[in-house]
C-alpha cells in the first residue's frame, strides 16, 4: 500500500524541500519502506559545495523513522511526540556522494526498540538494489500533545 506524501507529511516536522522522502511504499508495526528522488533535486537543502554527501543519508533514515512513528501514532488515534535524534551507531557508507546516483533511493527503517519516550531504529538505504548506507539511530521524545 503506497502512501503519497500528502498522507503523511503533516505527521513530521520536516516541511517543504526539507521533507526528503517522496512516498511510503509500505509500512507495518515494525518498519517502513520509503522511496525518493530528492537526492537529484538542485534545491535539496543538504547540498553544499555543489554536491550532496553520502553522510546525509543518515537524515534520510531519520526521516523514515519519523514517518514511521507518525503513522504508528496516527493508527492509534494519537499524534507522535516530537523526537530528537540523540545518537547514530554503526553507520556504514558505501560511497562519498549521492547526487550523481540516477535512480530512486529506497529507504528502509526498522524499529528495534520502542517505549515511552525513546525509540531505536535500524536504517538501510539502497540504490539500484545495492546497499549504500546503513546504521542504527536512537531518538528520545518530548511529551506529546496527546490525543487527536
Amino acid at each position: 500500500m503506497s502512501l503519497a506524501r500528502e498522507h503523511w507529511a503533516g505527521l513530521i516536522p520536516h516541511a517543504g524541500v526539507m521533507c526528503l522522502l517522496d512516498e511510503v511504499v509500505a509500512w507495518d508495526a515494525i518498519g517502513l519502506h520509503a522511496r525518493t528522488r530528492s537526492h537529484l533535486r538542485h534545491d535539496n537543502p543538504l547540498r553544499s559545495d555543489g554536491m550532496l554527501r553520502a553522510l546525509h543519508l543518515c537524515e534520510y533514515g531519520a526521516q523514515a523513522m519519523a514517518v514511521h512513528g507518525g503513522l504508528l501514532a496516527q493508527a492509534q488515534g494519537r499524534r507522535a511526540a516530537p523526537g530528537y535524534l540523540v545518537s547514530l551507531r554503526e553507520v556504514t557508507l558505501a560511497l562519498a556522494r549521492i547526487d550523481d546516483l540516477p535512480q530512486a533511493l529506497e529507504v528502509h527503517a526498522r524499529r528495534l526498540l520502542g517505549g515511552d519516550g525513546h525509540w531505536q531504529y535500524q536504517f538501510r538505504i539502497e540504490h539500484a538494489h545495492a546497499p549504500i548506507a546503513s546504521g542504527r539511530a536512537a531518538v528520545i521524545t518530548s511529551p506529546g500533545p496527546g490525543p487527536g
